[in-house]
């Protein structure tokens, strides 16, 4: 469905009429400031400015309150001005101060207040508008009335993030409207030599409702936002409302905009929103000096906050590492359970933490493909559905949405587990978990929430090939504000996938599927592990192993198959790769002054070459032969069992790596 509005008074009120004013001064004195102070080198980095599109800004925002969501795009300054962040604040932000309103942390594409339901300008294309589905998620799962909006300009309608989160909005009927700021250009590129089609059919092929709106027209934009919003508040689905406009200044500050003529600029500027809103509230009999007042006004406000903000201080050099990562709770380490008790497979491990978070915790919900009327791919959530209905929820296959959703939900104050059915597809969801998840809660200064749990499984030795077997560990460690956990048993599993799901940080759970079937002791039901603590798995005095995941095993067996010959090994398991305990490392060194390290990913740029590396500046001393790493070959994972068999490593190179070790 289309509809289209135009101007007039739309029946607001005179009052009303000028508080849209008001804001669209604000905007356009904001933006022609900040030209002035990147000019002038008080603005580092990059600056994309809207000036030319207030209208579309403000009269997008008109209807939200305080509770509702927007996501932005690059060029977001409006959004954020229009949603009601302030001014000083943004100055001060952009001029890289301590008291910006993200502690200079995010600067001119980044900037965000979650608190106010601003949950960030973006400097990748697309990526809001996964983050505005789990805004959405959260409102319908909690049964409240909040939207969200996703502003995008016409270019991210070619990203994948686009297609994603519109599908999976759609078929879960969420509450988000999502806002196009179609301005005629993809960075350089002339929309029409963009797309293949109109975003309108783009609409249908969603079965969306679909409004067109002349952007330059605040009464016009803010009339067709007031029905979409209440259309979504009570229930009727996402709505695409996309709106003309045109920016002045270039793609970027210093933009030569060789891309488009003068006359075509000149003949936008002749639209001018402000001067013909103005021409608005004349026509409703608001006088002229009124309306100069109002004008001086907001340019006497400007001025002095933007002064102000010059007067304050750079973020202290001190300070670089707040905000990685949010202090974790307090967990005491439950007593292991040992052979006495009960056995428990891993898989229903996994069932029963899932379970137990579900039940005691009411911002927990599960997101996946199959997750929950097939119970996963492999069982392991079968029944969660039947008990905690539509907090256990099936997604399409879009890896970019599930872990999007997951993240605006978590800054919704939701603590989403979301499953990506392969560690190898990570490589499909990867912005959002390295520039969103990791990212968010530094940019904003520390006011975005991240507590979010993304579960995922790996195992090489059956012949699933390259796309399915890959042990990518090393690759999410490196990336600052992610946790990493690995565990090996069953009662670990439990113990640290409940600690996870606790975590207000990011953890990407990982679990080795050949591990599923494997029995353990069971814990207690109150059993829980902290995240980012080793343990010593087997003690000995000869050589320490330091491993994780199913590789612990292998070492484990290692261990005993040498013991026969006099050598005598400590296995260490990491359960966690980031961030890395290597105390009871350094501790072991102290007695075998030999280590081995263990893993399945490929051995180049793997977490051994870390721990290498911290082994030899905080342990050389303690060393009496070369650190010794043992993984998987530097080739993709093969499919001929022989060939991944002779890729794979295992107990034998293991156990031969001991006996070389002891020689030394």
């Amino acid at each position: 469905m289309m509809t289209k509005a135009d101007g007039g008074s739309g029946g607001f009120s005179p009052s009303d009429l000028l508080e849209m004013h008001q804001r669209m001064l604000l905007i356009r004195g904001f933006e022609e400031r900040v030209a002035v102070l990147y000019r002038d080198g008080l603005v580092p980095g990059f600056v994309h400015l809207s000036i030319g599109q207030e209208a579309s800004a403000v009269g997008a925002c008109w209807p939200l309150r305080s509770d509702d969501v927007i996501t932005s795009t690059h060029r977001g300054h409006g959004h954020c001005l229009a949603k009601g962040l302030e001014p000083l604040g943004m100055f001060a932000e952009l001029m890289g101060r301590a008291e910006g309103t993200n502690r200079g942390r995010g600067g001119s594409m980044h900037i965000a207040d979650p608190r106010i339901g601003i949950f960030g300008a973006n400097g990748i294309v697309a990526a809001g508008l996964p983050i505005a589905v789990g805004a959405a998620t959260a409102s319908q799962i909690r049964g409240g009335d909040a939207v969200a909006v996703a502003f995008f300009g016409d270019g991210a309608v070619a990203q994948g993030a686009f297609h994603e989160a519109l599908n999976l909005a759609a078929v879960w009927r969420l509450p988000v409207i999502f806002f196009c700021e179609n301005n005629g250009y993809s960075e350089f590129s002339p929309t029409e030599a963009q797309h293949a089609t109109t975003l309108e059919r783009r609409a249908a092929g969603y079965a969306m409702q679909f409004h067109h709106v002349d952007g330059n027209d605040v009464v016009a934009t803010a009339t067709t936002m007031d029905a979409a919003v209440d259309g979504a508040r009570s229930g009727s689905g996402p709505v695409i409302v996309e709106a003309s406009t045109y920016r002045w200044h270039g793609h970027y500050e210093g933009d030569p905009q060789r891309y488009r003529s003068a006359e075509e600029l000149a003949a936008w500027q002749e639209r001018d929103p402000l001067v013909h809103h103005r021409q608005r509230l004349i026509d409703a009999d608001i006088s002229e000096a009124e309306i100069k007042t109002l004008e001086e006004s907001v340019a006497d406000r400007l001025d002095e906050e933007m002064e102000r903000a010059r007067t304050l201080s750079a973020p202290s050099p001190s300070a670089l590492f707040d905000f990685v990562l949010r202090e974790r709770p307090a967990i005491a380490a439950s007593p292991a359970p040992t052979g006495g008790e009960s056995e428990i497979r891993t898989m229903d491990a996994i069932r029963t933490a899932l379970e137990a978070e579900l039940a005691t915790d009411e911002r927990v919900f599960l997101a996946g493909i199959d997750l929950g009327d097939g119970g996963n791919v492999f069982g392991l959530t079968r029944g969660l559905r039947e008990r905690f209905g539509d907090r256990v929820r099936d997604t399409p296959i879009s890896e970019n949405a599930i872990v999007g959703l997951a993240v605006g939900a978590a800054m919704a104050g939701m603590h989403p587990v979301v499953e990506v059915m392969y560690l190898d597809f990570l490589g499909v969801c990867l912005d959002q978990l390295l520039n969103q998840a990791a990212k968010l809660p530094f940019m904003t200064g520390g006011s975005a929430e991240m507590g979010l749990t993304v579960r995922t499984q790996f195992g090489a030795g059956r012949s699933s090939g390259s796309q399915h077997s890959q042990s990518l560990e090393a690759l999410l460690a490196h990336i600052p504000g992610l946790t990493v956990v690995m565990p090996s048993t069953p009662a670990d599993t439990y113990g640290l996938l409940r600690a996870a799901i606790q975590d207000p940080n990011p953890v990407v759970f990982i679990e080795n599927r050949l591990l599923y079937g494997m029995k353990g002791p069971a814990p207690a039901d109150d059993y829980l592990l902290p995240l980012g603590r080793s343990a010593v798995v087997r003690p000995g005095s000869d050589i320490t192993v330091v491993s994780v995941s199913r590789m612990v095993h292998e070492a484990i067996a290692a261990a005993e198959e040498v013991a026969g010959e006099g050598i005598s090994v400590e296995v260490i398991d990491l359960r966690t790769v980031a961030p890395l305990d290597l105390d009871p490392v350094f501790e072991s060194l102290k007695k075998t002054s030999r280590i081995l390290i263990a893993h399945e990913a490929v051995v180049p740029f793997g977490i051994g070459a870390e721990i290498a590396a911290r082994v030899a500046r905080e342990a050389f001393w303690d060393l009496d032969a070369p650190v010794e790493r043992i993984g998987a070959a530097a080739t993709p994972p093969p499919y001929a069992p022989e060939l991944e068999q002779a890729w794979l490593p295992g107990r034998q190179a293991i156990a031969a790596a001991l006996r070389r070790l002891s020689a030394v």
